[in-house]
């Protein structure tokens, strides 16, 4: 997989990738997100036309404190990539991308619901797994194991 029309496209927004077990990881900028997801779609020799996951990852205390990690797969070259973001714990928002792939809709929901990760444009962005009247996002590294109603 040949990444360097996105380097000559997205700069410095696009961070030094990284490979581990022939597995490829890309960490960019938030802003260039839906942007390269679109090109990482459309491009004829990378073709990713599959989000196979998308999910939230906590590194309390460390800061930044989160990242939103993208799984994709190109059905067409059978290969993977994984796209990182990181997001600081002030401003945990991010542009969806589920008009790039329309399976993010579930994904970015439940990432919503557990971190508490706000996806910018999301058609429908509400609670999936918990209650609507839950409080706070229980896969955060500060929630309270006990729960929240225990003094």
């Amino acid at each position: 997989m040949n990444l360097d029309a996105l380097r000559a496209r997205f700069g410095t927004a696009l961070g030094e990738p990284a490979t581990f077990r022939g597995e490829t990881t890309l960490t960019v900028d938030r802003n260039i997100l839906v942007a390269l997801c679109e090109c990482l779609r459309d491009d004829e020799a990378l073709a990713f036309d599959f989000l196979a996951d998308l999910c939230g990852v906590d590194r309390h205390p460390a800061a930044p404190r989160f990242e939103v990690v993208y799984h994709l797969y190109s059905v067409r070259h059978g290969h993977r990539l994984r796209v990182k973001v990181a997001l600081e714990e002030e401003d945990p928002v991010i542009d969806s991308v589920t008009g790039v792939w329309e399976t993010a809709d579930w994904h970015e929901r439940e990432c919503f619901d557990l971190f508490g990760i706000r996806f910018r444009n999301h058609p429908d962005l509400r609670r999936i797994l918990l209650p609507d009247d839950f409080e706070g996002h229980p896969l955060r590294k500060d929630f309270p194991l006990e729960g929240t109603d225990r003094t």
